[in-house]
């Protein structure tokens, strides 16, 4: 079976976004893109017109993603697109789908004001429950806003793609994190920017009041296992710049910082076997939800 991206779409902003995203990173792969959707209840004021039948519902949940589809074949003329109509519970159908491709992609709608982007209970839920790399893109991502910045401060698809953000934890490396954002840097001819955060040691903290280059050499060895934990990957990947970045507090703080200079950030979440309800990790979570640029979640052991 040949490999696609695979994306879920509906009628949201979020998710023709998400559409847009997934036709471009097809391209990039050299794979086909999978439009999956799911059949969605006719409106209520709909359903309640006293000459709707049968055939006017189905053209209710064919006519949008036929056309969204046709457009994506109009302005990607060299992905292979095709479309998927399902009926049942959308979180189980989308991880079903994303089974056979190498990567899935979902929507996330804007919240008012300075709370971020919602991922809403159907993409937590598909997430937690599917091991295949799953891309979250906010709904008014553009082309451009992957791109350097032209001569005249402007973002534009012409330009060079901002750095892959990937977050690293050097007690655990996982090599699958790693390697997908590398992989994606390598794609995109871009770098990648490498975040690794940290605490001090409680039993620090004392000493530290009379010792303020205690902290300096704890923040040293930080760097050296993030420079250790890199070096294979700067030698796999040799085309790849990579920066890295090891500082004290929280990785979410970090990651969503480094967010907003990045084309694609990059993390991990545990593979859970016997999970009580969606659980996607602390740090994915708040990523999710604050991050400015498109976030790609890899699950890992």
């Amino acid at each position: 079976m040949v490999p696609t991206v695979v994306v879920g779409l509906d009628d949201s902003r979020e998710s023709r976004a998400a559409a847009e995203w997934a036709a471009r990173e097809a391209q990039l792969r050299g794979l086909p893109l999978t439009v999956v959707t799911v059949s969605e209840p006719v409106p209520h004021r709909w359903a309640q017109a006293p000459l709707l039948g049968g055939e006017t519902r189905a053209q209710w949940s064919e006519w949008i993603p036929r056309e969204a589809v046709e457009g994506l074949r109009l302005r990607h003329p060299g992905v292979d697109v095709d479309m998927m109509r399902l009926s049942g519970r959308p979180a189980e159908l989308l991880a079903a789908a994303a089974a056979n491709g190498e990567l899935l992609v979902l929507g996330s709608r804007a919240m008012s004001g300075a709370a971020g982007f919602l991922v809403g209970s159907v993409g937590q839920a598909v997430i937690a429950h599917t091991d295949v790399p799953v891309v979250v893109v906010r709904a008014d991502e553009e082309a451009a806003d992957e791109h350097e910045s032209d001569p005249a401060g402007i973002p534009s698809a012409a330009t060079a793609y901002r750095p892959v953000v990937v977050g690293v934890d050097t007690e655990e490396p996982a090599d699958d994190v790693i390697a997908f954002a590398f992989e994606e840097a390598e794609r995109r001819r871009t770098a990648v920017r490498a975040v690794h955060s940290w605490y001090l040691p409680a039993y620090y903290v004392y000493g530290l009041s009379y010792d303020a280059s205690l902290h300096h050499e704890i923040a040293r060895e930080r760097a050296a296992e993030l420079a250790e934990v890199l070096r294979p990957w700067r030698q796999k990947y040799p085309s790849v710049e990579v920066s890295e970045e090891s500082r004290t507090g929280s990785a979410a703080d970090r990651l969503v910082d480094a967010a907003r200079n990045a084309s694609l950030v990059v993390v991990g979440r545990r593979v859970r076997h016997h999970p009580v309800g969606p659980h996607i990790g602390s740090v994915a979570h708040a990523v999710l939800h604050h991050a400015t640029a498109p976030v790609a979640v890899v699950a890992h052991e």
